[in-house]
Order: structure tokens, then C-alpha cells, then sequence
């Protein structure tokens, strides 16, 4: 049986699949990162099982986490995600959604693209951390401390540090796999 990080349940397939599969992979391409930011911030004060488990219904309800049109949502279709019982229905949440895709096209045209502006908080290549157990990895960082106060500088809602080094760990800017988890040689 394949040594896997301490977080991760053993009975829950998505979970592993995630984990072996996308969790701490870079990410390059700007709506993947977007999703992974918006997931993120649905995420806050609430378990990432949770939003995994409705990933597939955010797809749907949010055009596939196409920046674009997300940043063009208006009231009606703020009323409609309010309805739909397979996502997070926070209204705050929701609001920061449409507002944080706004600020993301922003930020994609000041530097090219979010991909750009993200990787450069990393020197454009991943920090690779050597943690030994779950209890050494941190909630936030020095740097994540940084990321989200340049986001919320920018416009950007529920981008804490938390959300932020969360969305490092996700996307790859840091791999946070612990020493004895079979990602982490893999990742790099």
C-alpha cells in the first residue's frame, strides 16, 4: 500500500485520487488557477472534503470556472447560485466569487497572465519543504502572509493567509507532501 500524507483518509477515493493525483502538481494554466483560487475561497472556515465533494456542481454552476464569464454574473444569476443546493450557498462568498474573477482579469492583463503574477511570488519554480510529519506543516507562511496581502490590495475577497497557503499547496508553488508520502520524490 502506497504511503500517502497523514491528511488524507483512507476510505474516501476522491480524496486519494486528489491527492495522488493534482494536490502540489504546478500549475501553469490561468483558469485552472482560478478555479483552485475560487474553490479555496469557498473553502474558508469550512473542510476541503466538503468542497471537493461539490467541485463537479461548482464546475457547472460556475461555466467551469471560466474567468470571464464569472466576472460578468449579475443579481439574477447571484439569486440562482443562492438556489443551488450543490454548492456552498454563502452569499458573501458568492459575491467574492464574481468580484474576485474581476480582479482576476485585472491582474491577468497587468502581467500577462494570473499564472505569471502568482509564480513570480515563488521565483517561477516551486518550493519544495521537508516536512517529516502533518504536525510541522504550516496554515500560513511569511510568503503566504505576502500573497494575500498583495490579493486584497488588488481587490481580492476571502484571500487570507490560510486560503492563500492553501492555494499554494494546491497549485504547486509549494510542495508540502510530507518526506515519507510517495508524491513527495515525484513532485517537483
Amino acid at each position: 500500500m502506497k504511503q500517502r500524507c497523514a491528511w488524507v483518509p483512507d476510505n474516501d477515493t476522491l480524496y486519494i485520487q486528489y491527492h495522488d493525483e493534482e494536490w502540489g502538481v504546478p500549475v501553469y494554466d490561468d483558469q485552472h488557477l482560478f478555479e483552485f483560487l475560487i474553490l479555496e475561497s469557498f473553502q474558508a472556515g469550512l473542510s476541503w472534503r466538503t468542497v471537493l465533494h461539490k467541485r463537479e456542481n461548482f464546475r457547472r454552476a460556475f461555466d467551469n470556472f471560466n474567468p470571464h464569464n464569472v466576472a460578468a454574473y449579475d443579481e439574477k444569476k447571484v439569486r440562482q447560485l443562492m438556489q443551488n443546493s450543490g454548492i456552498i450557498r454563502n452569499q458573501q462568498k458568492i459575491r467574492a466569487a464574481l468580484n474576485n474573477a474581476r480582479a482576476f482579469l485585472e491582474v491577468s492583463e497587468q502581467f500577462g497572465s494570473f499564472s505569471a503574477y502568482m509564480w513570480n511570488f515563488v521565483d517561477g519554480k516551486p518550493i519544495k519543504n521537508n516536512w517529516q510529519s502533518l504536525q510541522e506543516v504550516p496554515a500560513t507562511t511569511p510568503l503566504s502572509d505576502k500573497l494575500s496581502k498583495d490579493l486584497k490590495q488588488r481587490g481580492f475577497k476571502f484571500v487570507g493567509s490560510t486560503v492563500c497557503y492553501a492555494h499554494m499547496q494546491a497549485t504547486g508553488m509549494v510542495n508540502d507532501h510530507t518526506t515519507d508520502c510517495f508524491r513527495y520524490q515525484q513532485i517537483i
